[in-house]
């Protein structure tokens, strides 16, 4: 951790009280001694982030720090690292292709692209509200289902099934002149319900799919079906009993789904 301070020629006293203190931070003070070779991958990341504190830089730039982590450690190293910045509320520029990090450590997020800025905002803004295809299938896990719809005067058409839809999204769908258009459906895996109080309640957003698989991930399950030929992905409680073949009925929350432009990929609604 003192090599930078040496480079830069600061006094040997300085150094070792800035140190010292990075130490503390970082959880390393019983460490010092030790060689990179005997530090765990763990804390070999934060003497990497010491090197840094005791700069004291202005703004940390990190470039995918997790990425040769266990999964375990990763975890452990996220949350190692939030508490680092808010200790230090030192600006933090963090690089990453993960998307969970960057939903689970960011204040705020830019979506890059091939060089191309997507979208700037809050996690939260962006899992909501993506402002285009890309950003919605990147965003999240698993990636945002998308169907290809026509608009016409009273809900969606989906393949052969129809949707009545009377919501103030869809009436900005038909505001913004897309009647009679092909539009591009999209709608979150958790938005999607099999839940028979839910279905008797929105009769009209209810279909009929056929499983493929279904992956059970202790809380809840996923189910890869098929409906009009498209590929679903449902995330739905644990305690519901498909297997592969079995018809399923499911219904769209439409309050949460996203209309997005077949053409240019943008969002309309």
């Amino acid at each position: 951790m003192a090599f930078g301070l040496k480079l830069r020629k600061v006094n040997k006293k300085e150094i070792e009280q800035k140190v010292n203190e990075a130490a503390e931070i970082l959880g390393l003070t019983e460490y010092l001694g030790r060689k990179p070779k005997a530090l765990s991958g763990g804390q070999r990341q934060r003497v990497a982030l010491g090197r840094a504190i005791v700069r004291d830089a202005k703004v940390f730039l990190m470039d995918e720090p997790l990425s040769n982590l266990d999964a375990k450690l990763r975890v452990q190293m996220r949350t190692e690292i939030l508490k680092l910045h808010k200790r230090l509320n030192t600006t933090t520029i963090y690089v990453t292709h993960d998307q969970t990090e960057a939903l689970t450590m960011a204040s705020r997020i830019v979506v890059l692209k091939d060089g191309d800025i997507m979208q700037v905002g809050t996690p939260r803004e962006i899992y909501d509200a993506p402002n285009c295809i890309f950003v919605a299938q990147f965003i999240g896990s698993p990636a945002m289902n998308m169907l290809n719809a026509t608009v016409e005067m009273d809900g969606l058409k989906v393949g052969t099934h129809h949707f009545k839809l009377h919501n103030k999204k869809f009436e900005k769908l038909k505001a913004a002149g897309y009647l009679d258009k092909e539009i591009i459906l999209g709608i979150r895996a958790e938005d999607i319900h099999e839940e028979p109080i839910f279905i008797q309640t929105s009769p009209e957003t209810q279909f009929e799919s056929e499983v493929v698989v279904s992956e059970l991930l202790g809380s809840e399950i996923m189910v890869h079906s098929t409906f009009q030929g498209m590929e679903l992905i449902s995330k739905l409680d644990s305690r519901t009993q498909v297997m592969a073949n079995d018809k399923i009925t499911l219904a769209f929350d439409m309050n949460k789904c996203h209309f997005f432009d077949e053409k240019t990929g943008n969002r309309i609604v």
